[in-house]
């Protein structure tokens, strides 16, 4: 697994899952190398949770966490940071 990981760079990154019937947002809260985790903020149908899960690695040494009852992988790598600089909006 990957030794450090800048939980800045991940910060609030977002990645959107369609479960077949909606779509499942997920904004990552941190990332523990040390303890191999990541932590989430889950947008599901307007209720918003925080939820931990094991990180893996691949055998390509990506990064990723299983979600939901088909165990779904989703790669850190997939995560979009959405926008930089939000705070040059407030005047």
């Amino acid at each position: 697994m990957k030794e450090m990981l800048d939980n800045r760079k991940y910060y609030l990154s977002e990645f959107s899952l369609f479960d077949g019937d909606r779509y499942i947002t997920f904004n990552i809260v941190s990332v523990d190398s040390v303890r191999e985790e990541i932590t989430v903020a889950i947008t599901n149908e307007g209720r918003v949770s925080v939820c931990s899960f094991p990180l893996y690695a691949d055998s390509l040494d990506c990064l990723y966490f299983e979600y939901g009852l088909m165990c779904d992988k989703i790669a850190v790598d997939d995560f979009e940071h959405i926008g930089e600089g939000c705070n040059s909006c407030i005047r």
